[in-house]
């Protein structure tokens, strides 16, 4: 590898696709897109690694998607100039999308009849049909319901455009206009990509830009095994739940991390089968950055100039089975998938807080709900589905410095909506956007505080869904000796006769003048209270973030008469706090409700239970887990192993379905 040659080439690269993915942004026609920046794109080799990823805008997690096992289906022998795919079929590419909103196209690059690249790019399509306004639903239960699932199909043959494939997904979806505009700018978007590389092939010639894709993945592979490298050798182990719609039968999700020397595994085993809602998703059976998210985040961290490519995730190898929730199999929903999404993402930073010295950062509000409305057109008058706004909440405290107000690193790439806009195109009065005091979780590096949102309904009857939500009961947990986040709340007509706490949005149906607030929960705080800075704490003060009472209740900070802190009474009620402490319960502090949870089920016997499961029959799985999950909750005492198996045989007796079990 030529030092100079892979810099000068990672340069050009990278340059390409930033050019290209402001195209995308600039171009598009839908909100989710322009404004929030649900999309991306990307240049892959020939064989299906991304050599080249933005920063500058889109999506910046999906570094390193594996095109492999599509190309290998579609057969790159298939592609001429001037072709592009069209798909947004998770199943049939094995995870390239990961649920059927992400539509996704791929672009050949020849040069001089030799295919030398690929071109990728997806947009998160607001609409693509379905039982509901935007395609999503938590509760359902079968991609059936959420629209249209497309395998690759030509939507150019020869620089052609094939009408019928147009027409499928536009005939199907209730913005056909927005949505073929979003996919023009894809198209912009990658020819600007086949036409800079051509012009790089002529100015450096094919061979070395072909040879520079090879070594700037390469260069990245190697800068990311360095870290690792850093990271103790060992096996660290973490569980969280996603919160079930109904009842208290929620999705264990578990990750196991296993670090040697410059390789690092990611073992989901243990985690929930695949359930009967839109939690899912697909990752296949190479190492997806969707999973890996949190350690991307981490690599990145460490070295900033790190090149973004797919040989960050070179070191990096997964374990998922097939049928979990991370790696799901027909006929799962997955359009809410984000949900689970960010709860796996929570799992990575409890493994990494417990294998770096010192500690890493407790929990994130662990929730982007993505607000969608469906209700008549200010202009035309005709039914329009909308993106109001994603809210997410607090980050989590981080070693060394405090959480975000208002946002989630995990999803932190979305953006806001101005109120404006939103008032201009829909019939939604945006009555707040404030962040919340009171709700910054203590830690000697305390936590972002929540966000709320308050909007009202100005016309006849508008219709409501919200993706991604979740923590309203299992808060967002703190660590090393950091106080867990608050929970996020939902409220219908606030201030009313007829207010109303409603949880999790499902599809919500508004009249006029109804009123609806999200709440969103706040990270966990990080290290112990009574060691924050009370000039930091006086800094909240000031800020109107942070109560008097409040700091002398979670920081032991006393004020004077003339509200400035009063250093002497600070010491000795931190000191009397001190004595009168009871010894850390753990690692994590959970939260009173988890905390209960873990109680009757334990870690390790979750994770037992949701592997058993999986040697049951598919066509049972689903009511066995039920059966089995319904007796040993019902017992009122700690889960153990003899008590999985024993309830685990009765429920596949009762169902008359056979049970393996080990010799």
């Amino acid at each position: 590898m030529d030092p100079v040659r892979t810099a000068v080439m990672g340069n050009r690269f990278s340059a390409i696709v930033e050019e290209a993915s402001a195209i995308v942004h600039r171009t598009a026609h839908t909100t989710f897109v322009k404004l929030i920046q649900d999309y991306q794109c990307a240049l892959a080799t020939p064989e299906g690694e991304i050599f080249a990823y933005p920063t500058q805008s889109g999506v910046t997690v999906f570094v390193g998607m594996p095109l492999h096992t599509t190309l290998d289906r579609i057969g790159r022998e298939n592609f001429e100039e001037g072709d592009i795919y069209i798909m947004n079929d998770p199943f049939y590419t094995d995870g390239l999308v990961t649920h059927m909103m992400d539509v996704t196209m791929l672009y050949p690059v020849f040069r001089d009849g030799e295919l030398i690249a690929f071109g990728w790019s997806f947009v998160h399509a607001s609409d693509i049909g379905g039982a509901v306004p935007g395609s999503i639903s938590p509760e359902f239960k079968e991609f059936y319901q959420e629209g249209l699932r497309v395998r690759p199909i030509k939507l150019f043959r020869r620089g052609e455009l094939n009408h019928d494939a147009r027409n499928i997904f536009l005939d199907n979806s209730r913005i056909p206009d927005e949505m073929w505009g979003d996919f023009t700018a894809m198209i912009s978007g990658m020819r600007s990509m086949d036409r800079r590389l051509n012009e790089l092939c002529d100015r450096y010639g094919t061979n070395t830009v072909k040879q520079g894709m090879q070594d700037v993945i390469a260069f990245g592979e190697e800068k990311s095994r360095d870290i690792i490298r850093e990271l103790p050798d060992g096996e660290f182990t973490f569980s969280d739940y996603v919160e079930a719609i109904e009842g208290d039968q929620h999705i264990h999700l578990c990750t196991t991390m296993r670090i040697k020397g410059d390789e690092l595994e990611l073992d989901f085993t243990g985690t929930d089968p695949q359930v009967a809602a839109a939690y899912n998703f697909i990752i296949g059976d190479r190492t997806h950055p969707y999973v890996t998210q949190a350690l991307t985040y981490y690599l990145l961290t460490k070295d900033p100039n790190m090149p973004m490519n797919a040989g960050l995730l070179r070191p990096i190898t997964t374990v998922a089975p097939r049928g979990t929730v991370v790696n799901a199999e027909p006929p799962a929903a997955m359009g809410s998938r984000v949900a689970a999404g960010t709860r796996l993402y929570d799992t990575l930073l409890g493994c990494l807080d417990q294998a770096l010295n010192g500690g890493l950062m407790g929990a994130g509000a662990g929730m982007v709900g993505i607000i969608v409305c469906t209700a008549r057109d200010r202009i035309t008058g005709r039914r329009r589905v909308s993106t109001l706004n994603p809210i997410m909440g607090g980050g989590g405290g981080r070693n060394g410095v405090d959480g975000i107000d208002g946002a989630d690193g995990r999803s932190g790439a979305l953006r806001n909506i101005p109120t404006e806009i939103i008032e201009v195109e829909t019939m939604i009065h945006m009555r707040s956007c404030t962040l919340v005091p009171d709700t910054q979780s203590p830690g000697m590096h305390r936590s972002g505080s929540s966000l709320l949102l308050e909007m009202e309904n100005t016309d006849q009857e508008a219709t409501f869904t919200v993706r991604g939500m979740d923590r309203f009961r299992f808060r967002p947990w703190g660590t090393r000796g950091g106080n867990p986040g608050r929970p996020c709340e939902v409220i219908l007509n606030p201030g009313t006769e007829d207010e109303r706490s409603i949880g999790k949005i499902k599809v919500l149906i508004m009249k006029k003048g109804e009123v609806l607030r999200i709440i969103s929960p706040a990270g966990g705080g990080f290290g112990d209270p009574l060691e924050r800075d009370p000039a930091r704490v006086a800094a909240d003060l000031r800020a109107e973030m942070l109560s008097p009472e409040r700091a002398r209740a979670d920081y032991g900070v006393v004020l004077d008469t003339e509200g400035a802190v009063d250093m002497d009474a600070t010491r000795a009620l931190r000191d009397e706090r001190r004595a009168a402490a009871a010894a850390p319960q753990g690692h994590f502090n959970f939260g009173p409700e988890r905390e209960a949870y873990n109680a009757i089920w334990p870690q390790g016997m979750r994770a037992l239970l949701a592997t058993e499961v999986l040697k049951v029959p598919k066509s049972a799985r689903r009511n066995v887990m039920d059966a089995a999950y319904a007796s040993l909750g019902a017992r009122g005492c700690a889960v153990d192993e003899a008590a999985i198996h024993a309830a685990l045989d009765a429920a596949c007796a009762a169902h008359d379905v056979p049970r393996a079990r080990a010799a």
